[in-house]
This record gives C-alpha cells, structure tokens and sequence, in this order.
C-alpha cells in the first residue's frame, strides 16, 4: 500500500508471530503535511497491511502497533488480501483462480500468525481486522471504484501518474522482459492501485480517514496533497501517515 510500488509490492504472510528484532517508529512524512499536528485528534485510524512485505516482519510490525497504540484509541487493521490477487497474478503467472485463493490464504495467516502481537497492546488501544475482500463486497465499493475508474480514463495527468509508478517499479523489479509483457504488468498496477484506492475511499466514508503505512506513497499522496483536484472527495480528505522504521 504506497506510491505505487509501496502499494504493488504487496501484502505480507508472516510464520513467526514474536519479534527477533526491536525497532522503533517514527513518522517519515504526514500528507497533506499541514494535517500533522492534529493526528491524534482523529480518535482513530486505519494500518495497512501488505502480504508479502518484509516491512510487517514481526519486530517491525510490533513496532508500528506501539506507535500506533501511544496515538489512538483505535485502529482498524487493514489485510489487503483480495487485492494480493493481483501482485501474484502478475508477478508468480498464477491463474485468475489461483492467485485469489493463495491471496485469501495469505490474509488468513496473517492474521493468525500475527495476533500475540496485536493483543500485546490491547491494554492501550483497540485493534480490529477488516479485510480488503469484505470492503470489496460493500455497496459503496462499486460506487467509488466506478468513480476511480471513470476519472483514470478520462484525466490525462492523474492517469500519467498511475501508470508513471507502476512502470518504474517493474523497471527496476522485472528484468529485461519484453516490452508488452511490462506494458501488461504496468495495467495490472494500475488495477491495483484503482481497486486499493476504492477500498480507501470506503474507509473515509465510514470515518476512517488517517491511514498509517511503513512507506510512502506517489499518486495518493498526490492526491491528498491537492495534485489532482478532480479526484473523489474522499480520498482528497484523506490523511496518509508514513513511518519510518529503525533498528533500536
């Protein structure tokens, strides 16, 4: 979940549930950056989870739980499974099938794997599990990811900045792979980010809107920085807060 290559880089299953390493959390960048001050003030907040990642390896996830705790009352746990399916599809070559269920599978596991560490700051803060495949089947889902998709075909510049993330991350991460199969890869990114944005959307609309990421983010920080005037009013109210993660 950030610029884009925060975002497709996925959303993790982790096998160990305690952490080896102690980090600490720190806020890398808030946007828009004059909404800083008052993050507290929000009540409540949202923590993205990518299957996959090595940025929700226990110790670093503990580490973004105990920020997090300090701050707000409550948080929601995001699990981006379903919309892990297009990470594996298009990375792994898995079937339309396939890559759903390994990404369904992948939530589950780490929620599992992961619920020592959620209940080690109970005491501070109230954690609840919502997964990207239960926001996906909300009416307002199709809504907003009509929404999204309508502005992606019809804004040159917001579409620009979609597709320009996606292509520098498969630059980097694919290869020397054909120039259609990375034209393909970079369309895949572009579903990602449009589907993952639409379940954010949804979120602010039920007053969730701060959203905490162990990374940064290209087109939504633009967007919530005023970049793209004319994208849905929710995700324009939205608040993204970056964290940086150390080693203590």
């Amino acid at each position: 979940m950030p610029p884009y290559e925060q975002t497709f880089a996925g959303i993790s299953g982790i096998s160990e549930n305690q952490p080896k390493t102690s980090y600490k959390a720190g806020v890398d960048s808030v946007s828009p950056p004059d909404r800083r001050a008052g993050l507290a003030d929000q009540g409540q907040c949202f923590l993205g989870i990518s299957l996959e990642n090595g940025n929700f390896a226990p110790g670093k996830l503990a580490a973004m739980l105990r920020w997090i705790a300090g701050r707000f009352p409550r948080c929601t746990v995001l699990v981006g499974d379903s919309i892990h399916r297009i990470t594996l599809a298009s990375t792994r070559g898995l079937s339309e099938d396939e890559a759903r269920s390994r990404a369904l599978a992948l939530g589950d596991r780490f929620i599992a794997d992961t619920r020592a560490l959620f209940a080690a700051e109970r005491e501070q803060a109230e954690f609840t599990f919502l997964r990207c495949s239960e926001v996906q089947r909300w009416d307002s889902y199709a809504k907003h990811h009509r929404s999204l998709t309508d502005y992606h075909r019809a804004d040159r510049n917001f579409r620009e900045s979609v597709d320009a993330f996606g292509r520098r991350f498969h630059a980097r991460h694919s290869g020397r792979r054909a120039e259609v199969d990375l034209e393909r890869r970079v369309e895949m990114s572009a579903q990602y980010f449009l589907e993952e944005s639409a379940i954010f959307a949804c979120l602010v609309q039920q007053g969730l809107s701060v959203m905490v990421y162990p990374g940064s983010f290209g087109t939504l920080s633009e967007i919530t920085d005023g970049r793209h005037p004319d994208a849905p009013e929710e995700l324009r109210r939205l608040t993204v807060v970056s964290l940086g993660l150390r080693r203590r």
